[in-house]
């Protein structure tokens, strides 16, 4: 099946499925799936990360008024730390997947890998640059996480969680080697688990 950025795919009831927040060490992975309505195209639709922050807010907002159906799922830091990021995010896709109140006849799945789902599916690689309801998944899972991840600067200060949404950036290291991991932070990841088990060997030292 060839697949291209074409509206006659929204026509057969497709869900579009992405995630956000595999690489990152903090925070949940969250993933939406949306069946876009063929009589109420959405200008502008893209990859999220090639919109501006400003955009993609903006299409949030429409793609939720305007989506046969759509709902947005996660998993959390104790399933990624108990199953794997890779496991965690596909049981994050089928909650978005099983989470909407119409039923997709495809899910489409961004990525090369399908989780198991009571529908058909297909893997589609680059799916948020081909398919417009994997582009407006993409969207409503960064917007989501993003704006989550700005909370997360308020209540723990110090990490610059806001700019770098958790992700392994140079600030956010310095900062999780000098303060140590939060309660959000992926044990399971090697750099958290690096300063964890520095702070745990501090503590016992002072023991």
């Amino acid at each position: 099946m060839q697949i291209g950025l074409d509206f006659n795919l929204v026509e057969d009831l497709v869900a579009g499925v992405d995630e956000v927040g595999r690489g990152p060490l903090c925070g949940a992975v969250v993933t939406a799936a949306v069946i876009l309505d063929p009589a109420r195209p959405i200008l502008g639709l893209n990859d999220s990360k090639k919109l501006t922050e400003a955009r993609r807010e903006a299409l949030f907002d429409e793609i939720c008024e305007k989506a046969l159906s759509f709902c947005i799922a996660r998993a959390e830091v104790e399933e990624i730390d108990r199953l794997n990021i890779l496991h965690a995010t596909m049981l994050a896709m089928q909650r978005a997947v099983e989470g909407l109140h119409v039923t997709p006849k495809l899910a489409l799945i961004d990525g090369n890998r399908c989780p198991k789902l009571a529908v058909p599916s297909a893997p589609v690689v680059q799916g948020d640059a081909k398919v417009p309801a994997i582009a407006a998944a993409s969207i409503l899972a960064k917007v989501t996480r993003d704006r989550e991840m700005s909370a997360f600067e308020l209540i723990y200060p110090g990490y610059g969680i806001g700019g770098h949404k958790g992700y392994p950036t140079p600030v956010h290291l310095e900062a999780l080697a000098r303060l140590g991991p939060t309660p959000i932070h992926r044990r399971s990841f090697a750099p958290v688990r690096a300063a964890w088990d520095a702070r745990e060997g501090v503590m016992e030292s002072l023991i």
